[in-house]
């Protein structure tokens, strides 16, 4: 497998604004499986059948979804970087709702605080 590129900590879903990139750790541990998860970030969130725009919506629902506030707030900017407005952002959080309950909403609004 080719070397895996250094982590910054707008890696991952841009995901900006952290101290440290959440997966560094596996630099030392175990690079293959950061290639990979990297390499499947690459190919899941590219522009394709459907805009980068819904493609950050749809993985911030399911981290709230989840109860990952920290993964909502990043694939919130990231979405709003992408072209994404506050209301595509709250309707993706109703269909988290429906699916997985009130505590996606509970997680976007932790997320949420220091957004918006």
């Amino acid at each position: 497998m080719a070397p895996v590129a250094k982590l910054t900590a707008t890696d991952l879903h841009g995901r900006g604004k952290m101290a440290e990139h959440p997966l560094k750790i596996f630099e030392k541990i175990d690079p293959e499986l950061l290639g990979l998860v990297q390499s499947t970030n690459a190919l899941a969130i590219t522009d394709g059948a459907l805009p980068r725009k819904f493609k950050l919506l749809i993985a911030m629902a399911l981290d709230a979804a989840h109860g990952a506030a920290e993964g909502v707030k990043a694939l919130a900017e990231q979405a709003m970087k992408a072209g994404a407005t506050k209301e595509e952002i709250a309707e993706a959080i109703r269909v988290a709702q429906y699916i997985s309950g009130v505590g996606s909403v509970y997680t976007a609004a932790r997320a949420f605080k220091d957004l918006f």
